[in-house]
């Protein structure tokens, strides 16, 4: 709660916090939004595939042009303004940045902009929430090694969750589940870009108009973002990631009943597990009180004494009194960003990160595939993410849904069917490849020797 007070400290001894971004895609754009407002703050640089677009990305959050005008990092971090690049390596090579925000979405950038914050020893933000549930318990590892800070993004749900579990933990609390809302029905898994704008009730034309971006919204939908997202959460609190996610349709006045043990009423078949609830019912209805922008945890009372509080201070519980939960019923993704950047330079704290490996996320065929098909990635025409225990993707050798994109199929795969690496061609000499690997070779052994 000092957080602002320190920053102010930080701009009123010049000494401010040297930040660059990497991807300016919303994500970037809504912190872009936010930096001026933000005392202590210096976004030294950008860097984008496509200039162009960072520099539209300024002009569409109100930034003067004479603010990123300078022609280099050198001259940006000498006279206070911003510095717009193509070469993502140079902009962390850099002596002149702390703090690097990863948001390019793409998995194995993110994985190698990490090893080179490594390298040249610059804390890391992943928005690149992709990045994270292909590779990030092991990345975390390497940054553990380096003495980095490698943190998950605040504003994004999977940060907001972890802030919810820890608060729970915290203050005595038992977690029983942890998620977020979304919407969802169970035909969703075979959504495509060519069908996803009729599920949002929009059409092409005026999609392409909101510059949406058909194969990422899709992703949103086909229930993959939510198992990359609760894959995230799993590794990062320790919370069971279940053989795939239910999305049950649950409004914010049921978190309690629904989300507690079978044995108690609920649904859930493990005390401790990551959940997503869906906004709508079965039916297609709007769930009453929906959740699909928030994120919630359910929690346990541990003894009559604290039950009766819950009752005294008005807590909404399930029928026993045993269970109640807390909620936040929006995040505001790229616009709260500058939490984790703080958390970082002015407590040391990461804003969420990997302890463990204990979810994965395997690419599942939404069709019959073909032996010799291309497989398109997240959300495409060909395979959407299934949460999973890391320990069965292991024994089944899945592939992990950040890399089943470019990748053609060796053999045959059944609609619904998880697949695995023996199912594809890949390239052995891929970083992303050999990083995902060596993190399956190490975990695969640490778990022989615990047992």
């Amino acid at each position: 709660m000092n957080l602002y007070t320190k920053l102010q400290s930080r701009a009123k001894t010049a000494t401010p916090i040297r930040v660059a971004l990497i991807g300016a895609g919303k994500f970037g754009s809504m912190y872009l939004s936010q930096v001026p407002r933000t005392p202590g703050i210096h976004l030294v640089a950008i860097a984008d595939l496509s200039p162009e677009r960072a520099r539209a990305a300024l002009k569409t959050v109100h930034w003067p042009a004479d603010r990123y005008a300078a022609t280099s990092i050198e001259q940006a971090a000498k006279n206070g303004t911003t510095a717009i690049l193509e070469d993502s390596m140079a902009l962390i090579a850099s002596p002149h940045i702390d703090i690097v925000i990863e948001a390019t979405g793409n998995p194995a950038a993110g994985i190698a902009h990490v090893l080179a914050c490594c390298e040249h020893k610059k804390h890391i933000v992943m928005v690149n929430v992709e990045a994270d549930a292909l590779a990030g318990p092991l990345l975390k590892r390497r940054a553990d090694k380096a003495g980095i800070i490698y943190s998950l993004a605040y504003g994004d749900q999977p940060a907001l969750i972890c802030e919810m579990v820890d608060w729970a933990r915290a203050a005595g609390f038992e977690i029983i589940a942890a998620g977020k809302g979304t919407k969802y029905l169970p035909t969703y898994h075979t959504s495509t870009p060519a069908t996803v704008w009729d599920h949002y009730g929009l059409t092409a034309e005026q999609a392409q108009q909101g510059g949406m971006n058909p194969q990422m919204f899709n992703s949103f939908l086909d229930g993959t973002k939510s198992a990359i997202e609760m894959a995230a959460v799993a590794n990062a609190t320790g919370l069971t990631a279940p053989d795939g996610l239910t999305f049950p349709p649950v409004g914010v006045d049921e978190l309690a009943s629904v989300l507690c043990p079978r044995e108690d009423g609920g649904i859930l078949l493990h005390r401790g597990q990551v959940e997503v609830i869906s906004s709508l019912e079965r039916d297609a209805k709007p769930v009453f009180r929906d959740l699909r922008w928030g994120v919630y945890v359910t929690f346990a009372a541990g003894s009559p004494y604290v039950e009766r509080c819950f009752q005294e201070y008005g807590l909404v519980t399930d029928p026993s009194g045993k269970y109640s939960s807390m909620y936040k019923p929006f995040h505001l993704i790229g616009l709260e960003l500058g939490i984790s950047v703080a958390s970082i330079a002015l407590r040391g704290e990461a804003t969420g990160a990997p302890i463990g490996w204990a979810g994965d996320v395997v690419a599942t065929a939404k069709r019959d595939l073909a032996i010799g098909e291309t497989l398109d990635g997240e959300g495409g025409y060909t395979v959407y993410g299934k949460l999973m225990p890391a320990q069965q993707s292991m024994r089944l050798n899945g592939l992990p849904l950040g890399l089943a994109h470019g990748v053609k199929l060796t053999r045959a795969v059944r609609a619904g069917q998880a697949l695995s690496w023996d199912d594809v061609a890949y390239n052995t000499d891929s970083l992303a490849v050999r990083v995902r690997r060596e993190m399956e070779t190490l975990f695969a052994s640490e778990a022989r020797t615990s047992a």
